[in-house]
């Protein structure tokens, strides 16, 4: 299923985006895919929720301060039309569950359609993701891909919009190792979101 844009002055209910993600740290490819999404679906706003503790990241790897990445995509964000940080899973505390974040959202905007927005690759693994059945209650999904991906499966009786998003190869893991190592994060982090990395010291 896709959709294009609303018709400027459409009326109905808030059209919300739901981006999670930990943005550790957030890149030009997320504000892409958050920028073209609510282009193509009409989106009042798309909100950029940084996650507490990623729960399927625990064990893995350290992940950075909460308060740190927060103010890393505000930084990004900033004067970006249509784009909000949330912290509202930093404000629960704990580990972040998806579920949680629509059903606490769904009280914050009554009556809004919330569109959950993923990438190809975060979609194929939606199988694994706790209270799906909950999540899939609360929201419509939304996959961003770049040309030529493989298309993942709808989920069945799930309203699935596609978005197709340019060909940007930018990775965090990447991001990480650059700005540890001293090089230059320019053009790949938003400048002010680059400013508040030094700033705070990350990855040094």
């Amino acid at each position: 299923m896709s959709a294009g844009p609303a018709a400027p002055g459409a009326t109905g209910p808030r059209r919300i985006g739901v981006f999670g993600g930990t943005f550790d740290p957030v890149h030009v490819g997320h504000l892409v895919a958050a920028v073209n999404a609510r282009h193509s679906l009409g989106l009042e706003r798309v909100l950029l929720v940084v996650s507490n503790v990623p729960w399927q990241k625990v064990g893995e790897r350290a992940v950075s301060d909460a308060s740190g990445r927060l103010a890393v995509v505000e930084a990004a964000v900033r004067g970006v039309e249509g784009l909000e940080v949330s912290s509202v899973e930093i404000d629960r505390g704990g580990e972040s569950y998806t579920a949680d974040t629509l059903a606490t959202l769904g009280q914050q905007y009554p009556g809004a359609r919330l569109f959950l927005i993923v990438g190809g690759d975060v979609a194929a693994g939606l199988g694994t993701w706790e209270r799906l059945d909950e999540i899939r209650s609360q929201c419509e999904l939304v996959v961003v891909n770049r040309p030529g991906a493989a298309a993942t499966a709808d989920q069945p009786g799930w309203p699935t919009h596609r978005v197709e998003i340019p060909a940007l190869n930018i990775s965090s893991t990447d991001l990480r190792a650059r700005a540890t190592d001293g090089r230059p994060l320019d053009f790949l982090v938003p400048e002010a979101a680059v400013r508040e990395i030094r700033r705070r010291g990350l990855y040094a």
